[in-house]
């Protein structure tokens, strides 16, 4: 078998790994993922494959922050209302932990250009923070701006 070969069907078998991960512990979102990749990928769709990695995620960001914004189109805050909240003690935690998360995100893309075969670990790990901590799957970007944080205390990485 030639190399080429031996590559792409180490690539299905990665995909076909988190597809029945995500099956297995109950993460359908990581299952839906992989296997619709792993169906674009056997379908030889490279075009449709080009798109989603200059594009998917951007749009995954935009969603997700649909989401987070969706509250407001129920018209139940007003502008005081809204400042009056940040200026509390939780308010202002918030905006720190919001700033925080923002900067460990930055650095998770960051990490995952420069090394971006550690994404298997994230997902694996997210995977088992949502079964065995009851956590949510927020994503790699939040876990990868985690460790290239940790990484870089420990010396692995260059600050």
């Amino acid at each position: 078998m030639g190399g080429g070969v031996k590559l792409m069907l180490k690539a299905n078998l990665v995909l076909f790994f988190f597809f029945c991960t995500g099956l297995v512990f109950g993460n359908s979102l990581v299952a839906a993922s992989a296997g619709t990749l792993l169906v674009l990928k056997l379908l030889n769709s490279p075009l449709l494959l080009a798109i989603l990695e200059r594009h998917a995620l951007q749009w995954g960001l935009l969603f997700l922050l649909i989401a987070v914004l969706l509250p407001f189109t129920k018209d139940q805050s007003s502008g005081k209302g809204l400042l009056a909240v940040l200026l509390t003690p939780t308010g202002v935690v918030a905006v720190v932990g919001g700033i925080t998360a923002a900067y460990l995100s930055g650095q998770g893309l960051g990490l995952l250009h420069l090394k971006p075969e550690i994404i298997i670990g994230l997902i694996l790990g997210t995977i088992l923070g949502v079964f065995f901590c009851k956590g949510i799957p927020v994503g790699p970007l939040a876990a990868a701006g985690l460790t290239a944080v940790l990484l870089k205390l420990i010396g692995l990485i260059e600050k």
